[in-house]
């Protein structure tokens, strides 16, 4: 194992950060909209689409672990993981044109079973892809501080892809829809476009990183033995449960407020608004206002300020987020300790989810406040959760004295795939039991407004403080991850190590 020179350039970590980058143009747009494209695209029923997602959890049970176990098992001039990044990369983003492609199928039953099959090859690809993307993460260095910047610039470029799914998509489809109204059109054009894009950045990931951590030369390919040291490691178990319950709230959340903008909040208000910031058509011009125009982010009348309205709603999170992460995490994680902010942030963020239940609908101000407070307690906790990954793969070799990093991360890229499924299966079952109407621009009953509002707000902050909960069984702290690696480098100078 080289241990010599464990620092990465800027370019490398940039060119890592891209796969990231990739991976979001899919997960924020799951995360954010499938739960709407069925109930509005395809015309499923709440539980249906809900019952979609957790089938394709099942198959993920099975296919996750696998792609661990053949990531750590593969050998190639390039290394264990970086292959894995270019031979999934194409068939990665065919799979993610084919989920949001409307087939223009009339009977219900074949369109739920196009949606289920579709996206369960979508997470399928996602997990042959992206566990062993985040695996590559966890071996390109074995130095702490060069670790959380990997992580912290990684999670700049997928807040950028944040910034561009969630404030974007609704406005490109708008555009591409044109004049006939065509949304199926209008969701084809706009996500081909991020997939020709995630295609191109998945292959400078591969090109651009490097393996530098390779397991103990004597160590042997045992199976049973990687499943045994990871289910038994503690701090395994407490991320697990941590991202479990982090990614179904923000598959809950994110959904949820896609219907909280479309059915709660008032449209005249959120027009007047936009007016403010300059996102109204007017008799004016100038270059900045074509530039917003071309990406559909002017909006001509009260009845089309929701696609505008949540677009830069969704843009000022991802904008405050992308600051923080630059700002804090690094700093804030060097100085306290990963596991400490981590509870912090994570406490702030769910106090002021819960608080979206109080604004009427016509206080758009106070939404954006909350969103903006929401988003900066969040932002310090995004590249912590991969970084503690790393340090648990870390954890496993210190205690065991065997290295399983694809079969950690498969864990826990399961644990992530299961919240966003779970969370989208819980706001579709929620939307039904509280009597919401499938289908683009209907009036929704009261009850449906009122369940949209809990989902939005009380339900997830619930799930967050679940969250919290798990972190305090975290064990590694500051201290002891700064003894862990330095017997870990010690130990990898060994020539029988």
């Amino acid at each position: 194992m080289n241990t010599l020179n464990q620092k990465v350039s800027l370019a490398e970590k940039i060119g890592y950060s891209l796969g990231d980058c990739s991976a979001n143009f899919v997960f924020q747009m799951m995360m954010i909209y499938q739960t709407k494209f069925y109930t509005d695209v395809f015309g499923l029923e709440g539980a249906i689409a809900g019952t979609v997602m957790l089938v394709a959890r099942i198959v993920d049970a099975f296919i996750d672990p696998t792609v661990g176990l053949l990531s750590d098992r593969t050998k190639s001039r390039w290394g264990k993981y970086r292959p894995w990044v270019l031979w999934t990369a194409l068939p990665f983003m065919v799979f993610y044109v084919l989920a949001f492609y409307n087939p223009g199928i009339e009977e219900k039953g074949m369109v739920a079973l196009y949606a289920t099959i579709s996206y369960t090859l979508l997470m399928t690809l996602y997990s042959f892809n992206n566990t062993p993307y985040a695996s590559l993460g966890g071996v390109m260095t074995s130095d702490i501080k060069e670790r959380t910047s990997i992580t912290s610039i990684r999670f700049v470029a997928a807040t950028v892809a944040q910034f561009v799914v969630q404030g974007l998509t609704l406005p490109l489809v708008g555009k591409f829809a044109g004049a006939s109204g065509d949304k199926n059109h209008g969701w084809l054009c706009t996500i081909s476009i991020f997939a020709v894009i995630g295609f191109i950045f998945l292959v400078i990931t591969f090109f651009s990183s490097k393996e530098r951590i390779t397991p103990p030369a004597n160590q042997k390919s045992d199976t049973k033995q990687d499943i045994k040291d990871i289910f038994k490691s503690i701090p395994w178990r407490a991320m697990f449960i941590l991202t479990l319950f982090i990614f179904t709230t923000l598959a809950m959340w994110g959904s949820a407020m896609n219907f909280y903008f479309e059915n709660y909040v008032d449209k005249g208000a959120l027009y007047v608004f936009l007016g403010k910031m300059g996102l109204v058509a007017n008799n004016g011009g100038g270059v900045w206002y074509s530039i917003l125009d071309s990406f559909g982010l002017i909006v001509s009348s009260p009845d089309r300020s929701y696609e505008v309205g949540f677009g830069l709603f969704n843009m000022l999170g991802a904008l405050v987020q992308f600051v923080g992460v630059i700002l804090l995490s690094r700093y804030l994680a060097n100085r306290f300790g990963k596991k400490k902010v981590f509870i912090i942030c994570l406490t702030l963020t769910a106090v002021f989810t819960a608080l979206f239940y109080f604004p009427n609908e016509t206080d758009i101000e106070t939404m954006f406040i909350l969103n903006f407070l929401k988003s900066l307690a969040y932002a310090p906790t995004v590249p912590l959760l991969w970084a503690m990954i790393a340090d648990v793969a870390d954890y496993s070799e210190y205690v065991n004295y065997r290295r399983a990093t694809g079969f950690v991360f498969a864990g826990i890229v399961f644990a992530l795939k299961a919240g966003l499924g779970i969370g989208g299966a819980i706001l579709g079952f929620l939307l039904s039991g509280f009597g919401y109407v499938s289908g683009a621009g209907v009036e929704q009953p009261d009850s449906a407004i009122n369940g949209i509002m809990l989902s939005s707000s009380i339900i997830p902050a619930v799930c967050f403080f679940l969250g919290v909960i798990a972190l305090y069984y975290y064990p590694i702290t500051k201290e002891m991850n700064e003894k862990m690696q330095a017997e870990l480098t010690e130990r990898r100078k060994g020539d029988n190590y």
